[in-house]
Parts: C-alpha cells; structure tokens; sequence
C-alpha cells in the first residue's frame, strides 16, 4: 500500500503554543510506565501507518487517536537520533521526578558547606546525565572529555553557590528580611549559571565537531531525512538555544517555591514545622509540571535553517541539491 504521511506532531510546531502541547507529551510522567512490549507495539503501529501497512477507522483496526498515542509513547521515549530508548531516569518525561529530590535538596533552608557542595553536584551528575542522554548524537564526546566538562560544571556550580553564601550574610546595607529572600535564592543563581556552562561544556563536542543538517523530508512526508554534512555552526545555535531553554525552566522552579516557602514559614508554616518538607516537595512538584513544557517549547528540537546562514562547504552542497532550507536536531 502507498505511504502514508505523519506529521511530526498533532499540534502546529511552528507556533509557541503548539510547542508547548507537544512537549507536555514528551514530558508526560505516564509514558514511564509503558512496558518493553507496548513500546514495541507503538512503534510498529507508527511504522505501519506511515508505510501504509496499517489504516485507520476501519473495523476492528486503529483510530487515529491511537495513532497518536503511540507516537506520543515513542516520541517521549525513543531517541531521535539513535532510535534506542532514553535510559528511563534521564528521559524527560521523567525530568521533573528525577528532579524533585535534587532540587528540594538545594533549597532547603540553612544548608552548611557540606550539604551545599553535595546538592550541588548531586544536581550536575544529574545534570550531566540528562544533556547526554537527550543530546545531538551526530557528535558525542569522549569518556574524558564528559569527565572534565562534569569537573567544570561542578567546579562552576559550587563556587558560585558558596561564594554567594560568604557575602549575602556580609551585606549589612539590607533588611534581614532581604538578606533572608537573597539567601533562599542563591541555589538559583548557582543552577542558573551552573546550568548554561554544564550545556556548553556536556555538548561541547557538537560545537568542535559540528553537527549533521539535513535535507528536509518530501513534501509527502515518506521520505527519510538526508544528511549533507556537519555544521558548527548549527551546532552553536542548538547548542545556545538549549542552554537558554534550561535557564527558563530553572527559573521558576529555584525561584516560586523557596518565595513562598519563606511566606509560608513567617505564618501558616511557622506552627507546623513539621510540614515545611512536604510543602516544599509539593510547591517544587507543582512549578516543575508547568515549568517543563513552557521552557522545551521555546525552540523548536527539529528546527529549520537557511542553508545561506552556514559553512560554505554546506552551502555548495545545498545549491547542487536545489536546497534553500536544511534542518537539524537541536536536542532537548
């Protein structure tokens, strides 16, 4: 039977909002529980609707609602590069679980050195994890290279969080309520910057290297995405983007719930010490769910590009290829 045309998505991923609906089903924590034979279910129905072996609406055979959920399953779980699932802690639909324990770590209330340095580099390793589990695999790093780009981001992280904690103590010029507010949010100045170098530094690789650009696909839809060589690039401009998207998504979370915490505790918390843990876990909770999708869906991950704005060996290939406009996956 003739191929059929899927779209990348349900929604319109050139508008903001479509982004952010899509990658709410990327994000979506009931993908983890998908077992090892319905991923493969949904991925041989995804396969068998774009080849045109499976249609839809037709007695006892799939809707197109189930068309899409099986995709919103292999979207949220396999690697789009690889074609191998994302090993399960580091998807991102397991971001904002993987994430609570670290971050409710470093915003609890009077942390010492010791407890400052641990957090710390519990959320880089994290860190770490996720931007190489979720990265551009056109150019991946070497063991050694990951090794001091993780020495960097935890040496970056921790300076910043300590340094910060030696002088807003010493700023005399500030109410003590003030000087109470800065501290809670040092943890975000520290993730925040920590943040952006970790980007860098985990995907360094893709900047030295470059990263592949591809012939977009028919306009069928059927046909397989070419690629016509690495750009930096390209690769720069993922790379930027990424990191801009993790300062958005760091943002609301280091910053909403430790605000709160500290009205909370001036009042209805002040009483109940027990219950400053849980509303802590369930402020950070609520600020990740809705964080996560608004911050991945800044930029589009398969995202077009002049190929005029790229390398010149690029630009030739594109021009004999009749080719104004290539693509590239940004990551997440």
């Amino acid at each position: 039977m003739a191929p059929q045309e899927l779209p990348a998505s349900r929604y319109d991923l050139s508008t903001y909002w479509g982004r952010v609906r899509h990658s709410a089903d990327i994000a979506d924590p009931r993908t983890l529980f998908t077992s090892g034979v319905q991923l493969q279910q949904a991925i041989s129905l995804v396969k068998g609707y774009k080849s045109g072996d499976v249609t839809v609406d037709q007695p006892n055979g799939p809707s197109m609602g189930d068309i899409w959920a099986a995709k919103k399953i292999v979207d949220s779980t396999i690697h789009p590069d690889t074609g191998e699932p994302v090993f399960l802690p580091f998807r991102m639909s397991c971001f904002v679980l993987s994430n609570l324990i670290v971050t409710a770590g470093m915003l609890q209330p009077g942390l010492g050195t010791t407890g400052t340095l641990l957090w710390q580099i519990a959320n880089q390793s994290l860190n770490v994890a996720i931007n190489t589990s979720n990265a551009n695999k056109s150019s991946p790093l070497s063991t050694s290279d990951l090794a001091t780009s993780f020495g960097m981001a935890v040496t970056a992280s921790c300076g910043v969080a300590l340094g910060l904690n030696a002088i807003v103590p010493r700023l005399k010029r500030v109410s003590p309520s003030t000087r109470l507010i800065l501290s809670r949010l040092i943890p975000f100045a520290a993730v925040a910057s920590a943040g952006v170098v970790n980007v860098f530094l985990m995907r360094g690789g893709e900047i030295r290297k470059g990263i592949d650009v591809y012939i977009p696909k028919d306009k069928s839809g059927t046909g397989e995405a070419e690629s016509i060589g690495k750009s930096k690039k390209a690769a720069v401009l993922a790379v930027g983007e990424t990191a801009f998207s993790r300062v958005m998504n760091a943002t609301p979370i280091m910053v909403i719930p430790p605000l709160i915490l500290v009205r909370l505790q001036s009042g209805w918390l002040k009483n109940r010490p027990g219950w400053t843990i849980p509303t802590n876990l369930g402020l950070i909770f609520a600020t990740s769910i809705f964080a996560l999708p608004l911050a991945l869906a800044a930029f589009p991950q398969r995202q077009s590009i002049d190929a005029s704005s790229l390398e010149d060996d690029i630009q030739e290939k594109a021009a004999k290829r009749g080719v104004k406009v290539l693509e590239f996956n940004r990551g997440i």
